[in-house]
């Protein structure tokens, strides 16, 4: 084998180096310097195999002949001919025939290619950056007993040039397959969101429906029985004594009713605004409740939150009514504060207690993951924790700027 002069070789380096700049991906990387690197290194098929991200796999970019090494998608570094070489076991491989040497012939193997194209002597030299080990360099002569010493020196010296340029493209490639997971990650969440929330707003009108049903139907039902009751106690001269409990008990069905009407159809937040909606929840919950809470509520909305969109309305509405619900049935506490507020141009909601604190509650799990559902649902952020010293609780929720230039607010 004709060697080539020291200055030559120089001149070939230089070569790699300056093709190698402007290549953005593998493949056009390798196949812009493998002119070069034959001047240096003869060779009828060369690779740069690089090791994935985690370590357990490797991919193969060739030039001159393609190979099942090439087309083959990331294959196990355990199953690869130069697999010593990878965990760095071995500083290099020369052989003078792959087909027979045990070194590339071993149970599971990938050396196929190797004997489909009778690619006998073979180089193999690591590339390394800051001595960790992040693929090879292969060159392969289908004549046997072709390499030396001299040719593994000459290959170390272009795997030195190429180590840092093909680092810094494995790590553009992971970025960019990182971010293209994230984005689709984002799209199918984004996707499931709106979907929920469709069906949220579908569940929502259902509700509402039945809300619609139950006054017009069963509550004026039972409205009409009260008063036949009435006029059976005047007509037939039945015992009112006989009647009251009766009457005491429908009277109590017929409120119980109308609370859970207004529940299933807030009509007060559709009529009158959120703030007076909220209000209103609040007085009865606590009148309700018979335990005498303080409570307190403060719009800074300015009339902002007034005009959002009705599903997203509902939904701050119906986690504001669950966080009311959650301090009166299990904080212990003396007072509620419910503040309505304008942040960072968005909007937010706080429903404070100074009661015993989360850690301190029980059975509110669900309640919990139900606020952080609907508020997943309308994009805003959800935090519920104790105050300082575990006296008190607070719940935000944050509709960010995001969101209502969305809906053109």
């Amino acid at each position: 084998m004709l060697k080539l002069a020291r200055a030559a070789l120089l001149d070939h380096y230089i070569g790699i180096s300056r093709l190698l700049a402007g290549q953005l991906e593998f493949h056009s990387a390798i196949r812009a310097v493998a002119a070069e690197i034959s001047h240096i290194i003869p060779h009828n098929h060369l690779d740069v195999c690089i090791i994935m991200h985690g370590g357990k796999y490797h991919t193969a970019y060739e030039s001159g002949l393609q190979t099942a090494w090439g087309n083959h998608p990331p294959a196990l570094v355990s199953a690869s001919p130069i697999r010593a070489l990878f965990w760095g076991k071995v500083s290099y491989l020369l052989t003078e025939d792959a087909l027979v040497d045990p070194r590339f012939n071993f149970a599971g193997a990938f050396i196929q290619p190797a004997f489909e194209h009778r690619l006998k002597s073979r180089i193999h030299v690591p590339l390394t950056v800051e001595g960790d080990i992040i693929g090879a360099l292969s060159c392969s002569s289908c004549e046997p007993a072709f390499y030396t010493m001299e040719d593994v020196e000459n290959a170390r010296s272009i795997a030195d040039l190429l180590s840092a340029y093909f680092f810094a493209l494995r790590a553009a490639e992971q970025a960019q397959q990182s971010a293209i997971i994230e984005a689709e990650t984002k799209v199918r969440e984004e996707a499931l969101r709106l979907g929920a929330l469709d069906l949220t707003q579908a569940l929502e009108r259902e509700r509402q429906r039945i809300g619609m049903d139950l006054h017009d139907q069963t509550l004026a039902d039972l409205t009409r029985l009260a008063r036949r009751l009435e006029r059976l106690t005047r007509e037939q001269h039945v015992s009112g004594e006989e009647l009251e409990p009766l009457v005491l008990s429908l009277q109590q069905s017929m409120h119980d009713l109308r609370q859970i009407i207004e529940e299933a159809k807030p009509s007060v937040l559709q009529l009158f605004g959120f703030g007076q909606a909220v209000e209103n929840h609040l007085d009865r919950s606590v009148r309700d409740s018979g335990l005498g809470l303080l409570q307190e509520l403060i719009d800074e909305t300015g009339g902002l939150i007034d005009r959002l969109d009705q599903s997203v309305s509902i939904a701050l509405f119906r986690i504001t009514q669950e966080a009311i619900n959650n301090a009166i049935r299990h904080a212990h506490a003396s007072r509620i504060v419910v503040r309505l507020f304008e942040q960072s141009g968005g909007i937010s909601i706080e429903v404070t207690d100074d009661g015993c604190g989360l850690k301190s509650r029980q059975r509110t799990g669900g309640g919990i993951n139900n606020m952080k559902t609907r508020a997943r649902l309308i994009s805003a952020k959800f935090s519920a924790a104790s105050n300082k010293d575990n006296l008190g609780t607070r719940v935000s929720v944050h509709l960010p700027l995001a969101v209502l230039r969305e809906m053109k607010l």
